[in-house]
């Protein structure tokens, strides 16, 4: 789709891709307060199962992303959305640790911001 927003995976054989837009990171907010804080609850989770969970959640929303401008774009044939439990039928906890790298990868190009900076002149630098 767009290469430079997102990261791909393959959940049970199918590729997605994950992106971060503002609607998600809405919905990150909502659960998190803000991006900041997601890496932080990630790894402080209580238990194991509550960690598995918001990977989970994580992987479906921003998997969701890509179908749903998909969706947007092609209204007469529209893909069904996947499904938190799909994604716990179709993978393992090795293939979630794999995603975390995706994961990450989505979030940085999604914030990423292209700063160009303008060439100086050298300082003490006699011109002319």
């Amino acid at each position: 789709m767009e290469n430079e927003r997102s990261a791909a995976i393959n959940i049970g054989g199918k590729e997605y891709e994950l992106i971060l837009t503002t609607r998600a990171t809405k919905a990150i907010a909502g659960r998190y307060g803000g991006l900041e804080n997601l890496g932080e609850k990630l790894m402080k989770s209580e238990n194991f199962e509550m960690a598995l969970d918001e990977i989970i959640w994580l992987i479906t929303l921003l998997a969701n992303q890509s179908i749903l401008i998909r969706n947007l774009r092609n209204k007469n044939s529209p893909e069904e959305l996947l499904t938190e439990e799909e994604v716990e039928i179709l993978t393992t906890p090795f293939n979630l640790a794999e995603y975390k790298n995706a994961i990450t990868e989505a979030m940085f190009k999604g914030t990423k911001r292209n700063v160009e900076s303008e060439e100086e002149t050298p300082k003490n630098v006699e011109v002319g």
